[in-house]
């Protein structure tokens, strides 16, 4: 009988064959993280659709109120008290990423997504919306016609059939950027490099190189941070950037970690992890019951009621599993090898590591999420 191999065993399988059966190699520095400044920023703003086929927002006052305040720009102005039935208007949040050295006239794409009671913004076209920063500054205008990749279907007798989300679409190029974002690339004295995780030894390590291409040229602020004496304007920043980000560097092997999905039962052990010298018993207990409820019929004549008489069977079945020595381990393939030798089920296996881990005998960081 053949055994079909568990999700631990896929796992580590997986991991030991970049861990372990291919040699270090180099990573570019460009793969480690990024430099300071070089970042999108994200815009947001407020906008109506129009053009809907009967499932907009019907009379909700902020979207009548934002209908008003449209109209008003081409000198229609709706009399006091008067709330036009809007079921083919809706009113919509407009969100978008301003990538680094956007200039204006550029096109950026943007979710256009409802925020009232609209069904679907199916056909529906956004009317010249501004796009806020954080600053409260407008960034970009934007307009279009809308591309919708959900359906919904409404019945007479109040069924519905719901094809991903019609409330929510997109606009290819729909957003002009009107202003550009100073990141001070071509004023600052340095650039700075900045890891994607912190880590001592890769900081060194990406400091070095960056020395041995450049002499004198970086510093280390910290374990995520490299300082790199830039001059000059921005074709030559530019070109030391391009140097810099495509240099190798041997990445360090990453602390000892196993995560842990307490709600999938998901276990993922990387190849830094290390078990010391543990002895485990993990047991299996089952309790059954079984209910057999019996008919009782009163005798013939003696206007008695028919009764029924419950019947309880209670059985108690406890595995015996004999207790399992677990040797230190030196390698991914030979921990994942004691794991399955136990045979226990992925959420035996969460309370086996967390035990180990309290017993101090699992050289790694145990994260549950």
């Amino acid at each position: 009988m053949t055994r079909r191999p568990t999700l631990i065993t896929l796992i580590a399988m997986f991991l030991a064959s970049f861990v372990f059966a291919a040699p270090a190699h180099a990573e570019r520095i460009k793969d480690m993280g990024q430099f300071q400044g070089l970042r999108a920023n994200q815009l947001t703003g407020y906008g109506i659709v129009v053009g809907l086929a009967g499932t907009g927002d019907d009379s909700l006052d902020y979207s009548t109120l934002g209908m008003k305040g449209a109209v008003s720009r081409f000198g229609l102005t709706l009399p006091p008290g008067v709330n036009p039935a809007l079921k083919n208007a809706a009113a919509v949040m407009v969100t978008a990423e301003l990538p680094p050295f956007a200039k204006p006239g550029q096109r950026l794409d943007v979710t256009v997504s409802a925020i009232g009671k609209a069904k679907s913004l199916r056909g529906g076209t956004l009317v010249l919306a501004p796009l806020y920063g954080a600053d409260g500054q407008i960034y970009a205008m934007v307009q279009g016609n809308l591309v919708i990749g959900g359906l919904g279907v409404d019945a007479a007798d109040g069924s519905k059939l719901t094809v991903n989300v019609p409330s929510s679409g997109r606009i290819a190029g729909g957003a002009t950027v009107e202003r550009a974002v100073d990141t001070g690339f071509a004023t600052s004295d340095q650039l700075t490099f900045n890891l994607h995780q912190f880590d001592a030894t890769n900081a060194q390590r990406v400091t070095d190189a960056i020395n041995k291409s450049l002499p004198g040229s970086a510093v280390m602020i910290d374990g995520a941070s490299i300082a790199i004496r830039a001059a000059g304007g921005g074709d030559e920043r530019m070109r030391l950037m391009s140097r810099i980000e495509n240099l190798d560097v041997i990445r360090a092997e990453p602390p000892a970690k196993v995560i842990v999905n307490a709600r999938t039962g998901t276990v993922v052990i990387n190849g830094a992890v290390r078990v010391g010298t543990a002895a485990v018993s993990q047991g299996k207990l089952t309790v059954s019951i079984k209910e057999s409820p019996t008919v009782v019929q009163p005798a013939p004549f003696s206007r008695g009621e028919t009764a029924v008489e419950q019947s309880s069977d209670i059985a108690v079945d406890q595995e015996y599993r004999p207790m399992l020595m677990i040797k230190p381990t030196a390698s991914l393939s030979q921990l994942v090898d004691a794991i399955n030798r136990m045979g226990v089920p992925p959420g035996d296996l969460v309370a086996i590591l967390e035990a180990l881990s309290q017993a101090g005998a699992l050289t790694a960081e145990l994260v549950i999420i």
